[in-house]
């Protein structure tokens, strides 16, 4: 240890110096010494000196100082300035308070002094009133039950003012109706609590409101946006069939059964009520209107596989080879492939109908009916409730068919139309 500092020090005190030399020559090569020159103005001449490493270093440290105590200072300032205010704000209302408490507890005393003073002069009075008439002597009584009974509630205020630490004075003086009177304030006062429970109750609910309403707004907005966009490829169909967005709130509001639910009960508001409850209540209208539309139009497709075979519309008839209008959508399926219901509804038929072989007619509804035919087999019976995804039967080739199939319509008020846009998804 020894032996390497005699080879790297020349000396202890070289050594004990060396973290300082060496911070001091990181310090000179940030501040290297530079010159300066500065021309005298008075004279023209040109004067140049040399600012030191030490001098610049000093300078940045100076620099740095008074940049951080003036932020501090103005943190202090912002920050500290409004709690000093406070906290002397505070102090000057418990200094009020405190001269108020004093003014009422000699106000007090003052009447308690006096009340003492008569319930002695009515005791002496009673003890002296042998030639006292009943009467004289009852109002002594009397009297010195109300003096007693003052006197309990004085003391009662008292011990109030003296052992709570949240006491308010009330008054600054009192007569000989002062009893009385301060009864009468605190009832004011507890009243005066009640209606600022009140109007702060009415505040938080009319707070509440405006959240609620806003959030109604949106939600109701958000689904009527997303159900209109789901029922958008049937907007042609329907137009074509006379029928409006409307009409069909309207209708599927009023419509009930086991599976789509009970009829809407709409929202009846004054005429001077708010428009932005008028406009919650037309849009809960039409949600749960819509709503009710997308579960009772049978849209979808009764089968899995679709695989569509003939359309809706003019065609060559497969028996007659004449031209001749195809009612429904024929979908290609083996013998046994399973129907299945695309919208809740009642069974109205189910049986064998002249050309169709095996049919189910299911009604779901403000007008609409779908029609399976060429069945193999029929699953339900005339009267039965379905739901959605219900099998109805099974494909087949009954009647007047040239291979296993199905033959699939929908029908608006006994009227077959083109169901396309229905199974379209």
């Amino acid at each position: 240890m020894i032996s390497f500092i005699a080879r790297y020090f020349s000396s202890l005190w070289e050594l004990l110096t060396a973290p300082f030399r060496l911070m001091w020559r990181g310090i000179s090569r940030l501040f290297p010494p530079r010159d300066c020159t500065v021309m005298d103005t008075t004279d023209g001449e040109v004067h140049t000196y040399q600012q030191s490493s030490f001098w610049r270093f000093t300078k940045f440290c100076a620099i740095v100082s008074m940049t951080i105590w003036a932020a501090w200072s103005t943190y202090v300032y912002i920050y500290h300035r409004p709690l000093l205010q406070k906290r002397t704000q505070q102090l000057e209302q418990a200094r009020n308070q405190h001269e108020r408490q004093m003014t009422d507890l000699k106000v007090y005393l003052k009447k308690f002094n006096n009340l003492t003073r008569e319930l002695n002069i009515t005791d002496d009075k009673i003890l002296k009133a042998d030639k006292l008439s009943a009467d004289e002597k009852e109002a002594l009584v009397n009297t010195k039950s109300k003096i007693i009974g003052e006197l309990d509630f004085l003391h009662t205020r008292i011990v109030e003012m003296m052992g709570d630490e949240n006491y308010s004075p009330e008054f600054d003086k009192t007569s000989e109706l002062a009893i009385e009177f301060e009864l009468l304030r605190n009832e004011n006062d507890v009243l005066k609590q009640k209606h600022q429970k009140i109007i702060e109750s009415a505040n938080e609910i009319s707070d509440a409101d405006h959240k609620i309403i806003e959030s109604v707004s949106k939600l109701t907005q958000d689904n009527i946006d997303e159900l209109r966009n789901n029922l958008k490829k049937i907007t042609a169909t329907m137009t074509k069939l006379g029928l409006s967005e409307t009409k069909l709130i309207q209708e599927a509001n009023n419509y009930s059964n086991q599976f789509a639910g009970g009829k809407f009960i709409s929202i009846n508001l004054n005429k001077n009520a708010d428009d932005k409850y008028k406009k919650i209540a037309q849009d809960l209208e039409q949600w749960h209107g819509l709503n009710k539309l997308t579960t009772i139009l049978p849209l979808g497709a009764p089968v899995v596989q679709k695989t569509i075979t003939s359309h809706y519309g003019l065609r060559q008839d497969p028996f007659t080879k004449k031209n001749k209008q195809h009612k429904g959508i024929d979908f290609a399926g083996k013998i046994g492939t399973e129907l299945y219901t695309t919208a809740p509804g009642r069974v109205i038929s189910a049986g064998e109908r002249s050309g169709y072989g095996n049919t189910v007619e299911i009604d779901h509804g403000l007008g609409f009916t779908t029609l399976y035919a060429h069945l193999s087999k029929i699953m339900v019976s005339r009267g039965d409730w379905v739901r959605p995804g219900t099998i109805v039967g099974l494909g087949g080739s009954s009647g007047r068919s040239t291979g296993p199939h199905l033959h699939y319509e929908i029908r608006y008020k006994g009227t077959p139309f083109n169901p396309i846009n229905f199974i379209k998804e």
